[in-house]
């Protein structure tokens, strides 16, 4: 088991900042199992100046990508490496998300992520998020590894990945040449 990564130690691993970068904090990792951390929902994020005025909830596709950057900590933990060594990890997919309550300024947002399969450069995670104890969303995330080639300043996907096994994943395609899209 891992320390406490704090906001700053979270630089490390994730390259997302204010206001996109959707964790405050590590609690627990266990490399190649799961991991837990939170995210405070705070009413001056730009989401609720929008979403909506006059009753702030946070958008259920922020829930999800909380979910996500959680679950990129854990497969940096488990395979060891850091965005720093060339390798980042982008949403390859998302099945069965379901949402069961709003989500709103003042609530701590629960994070648990738990590795259920790794196939190549393919990762795929059970997600909750909870508020107070209940659940506030649920879903199956699949994260890819990316490469970056620093001297050509490009990002590519490894020639072990096969583009017929990543098209074959569910719930992820390859289109215009290196780009991950949700279907």
């Amino acid at each position: 088991m891992s320390d406490v990564k704090t906001i700053t130690d979270l630089f490390e691993y994730l390259p997302h900042r204010y206001p996109f970068l959707l964790l405050d904090r590590v609690t627990e990792v266990v490399k190649g199992e799961y991991i837990r951390g939170y995210k405070n929902v705070t009413y001056n994020e730009p989401m609720f100046t929008g979403h909506f005025p006059d009753q702030p909830i946070m958008p259920g596709v922020l829930i999800l990508e909380a979910m996500a950057q959680i679950s990129g900590v854990l497969a940096f933990e488990t395979m060891g490496t850091r965005p720093a060594d060339g390798r980042n990890y982008l949403f390859g997919g998302v099945d069965k998300a379901r949402f069961r309550r709003p989500v709103v300024p003042g609530d701590q947002l629960a994070l648990h992520s738990r590795m259920v399969a790794r196939r190549a450069m393919m990762v795929k995670f059970e997600c909750e998020a909870h508020v107070d104890g209940d659940l506030a969303c649920s879903a199956t995330l699949s994260v890819v590894e990316q490469i970056t080639d620093e001297a050509a300043g490009t990002l590519f996907m490894p020639a072990r990945l096969s583009i017929r096994a990543l098209n074959s994943a569910p719930g992820c395609a390859l289109a215009h040449g290196q780009s991950l899209v949700p279907m």
